[in-house]
């Protein structure tokens, strides 16, 4: 035979091949044949991932764990150096404190002893104030013989009328201060106590957010920064992958929409156990097709839409990894029951 019919008897058969392929991998992908009442659907381990950061900016005094390490909910990350934090705990502690004497002082309003030194100051300018009545009594009196002058009554009035006056402000003062502080001045008082506790507050949750904790269960993928690092607010220091929850990401055709439904139980099979099957349930079932379908569509084309499926799992292990491809088996009409995990 000819060479370049071999070669040309090769190709053909190759490309059927491919084509074979090509055209059968989409049933194959999203739901391959499987016994009566039962669907198989194949899809990928989809884990959470959290970017983990400090909610203030400092510098990094320790990095407690590492690449691969297994975290638990609660668990120290990382501190920051807290000495700035701290000293500024200790500033809005002295703010409130002074700002809560305040307040009582206003409550508590003038001691006894300074309402009897503003009486006493009373009684010294009343008697201020009578002898200053009798100096200018006795002017006007010797005015008409010229044993005084003018000039000596004027001065005798305006003593008289200093007096006089001294002795009304004195009065006034010892009426506040017997009356006690005034309801607004005690009002402000407790709103400025209020904004210096909220300072207090927000200081403190400052200072506890220089140790980073981890929120949930996980396995740290990557270690940002290092210690001596200088990390802004919000900065990652850490990527995890959660734990919990754990779901499949898989797909199933338009044809077989109707025969998933959330909340159903389905099994989970690995290819690296196969025989360990794993409980999970559909939580999540798409209501948009993953891709645009074509204008016009014949019944074949619409048999290639497909949709996106959640598959919770219920009780995920450490064989379960980001990304592995699993098989779904999902009962159709009520056959099989809830898969158990082994």
């Amino acid at each position: 035979m000819n060479r370049r019919v071999i070669i040309a008897l090769v190709a053909l058969i190759a490309a059927g091949a491919a084509a074979s392929w090509f055209f059968g991998a989409p049933q194959r992908f999203f739901a391959a044949p499987a016994a009566a009442g039962q669907l198989t659907l194949y899809g990928n381990v989809d884990v959470r991932e959290a970017q983990l950061a400090f909610r203030v900016g400092g510098r990094i005094k320790t990095m407690v764990v590492d690449e691969g390490d297994a975290v638990k909910a609660g668990e120290t990350l990382a501190v920051l150096d807290d000495g700035p934090l701290a000293a500024a705990v200790r500033g809005a502690e002295a703010n409130v404190a002074a700002l809560q004497a305040a307040l009582d002082k206003a409550i508590a309003g003038p001691r006894p002893a300074e309402i009897d030194q503003a009486k006493a100051q009373c009684a010294q300018l009343d008697a201020n104030l009578k002898l200053a009545e009798l100096t200018l009594g006795r002017t006007r009196l010797l005015l008409p013989s010229g044993a005084a002058t003018q000039a000596t009554l004027d001065q005798a009035q305006a003593s008289h009328d200093a007096a006089a006056a001294n002795l009304d402000s004195a009065r006034q003062a010892l009426k506040l201060l017997e009356d006690g502080t005034r309801p607004e001045d005690i009002a402000a008082a407790q709103a400025n106590l209020a904004a210096a506790k909220a300072n207090l507050a927000s200081a403190q949750i400052a200072l506890q957010d220089a140790t980073l904790i981890a929120p949930a269960d996980g396995v740290i993928l990557t270690r940002v920064d290092e210690p001596g690092a200088v990390v802004a607010t919000g900065a990652t220091a850490y990527v995890m992958a959660l734990s919990n929850p754990m779901w499949v990401r898989a797909y199933v055709s338009e044809a077989d929409l109707g025969k998933v439904t959330p909340g159903m139980k389905v099994s989970i099979f690995t290819d690296s156990a196969p025989g360990k099957a794993y409980a999970g349930t559909i939580g999540y079932v798409s209501p948009v097709a993953e891709f645009t379908p074509k204008t016009v569509e014949t019944p074949d084309l619409r048999t290639d839409l497909v949709y996106r499926l959640r598959v919770v799992v219920e009780r995920p292990d450490a064989a379960l990894r980001q990304g592995m491809p699993v098989t779904v088996e999902t009962p159709l009409s009520g056959a099989g029951g809830d898969a158990e995990a082994s």
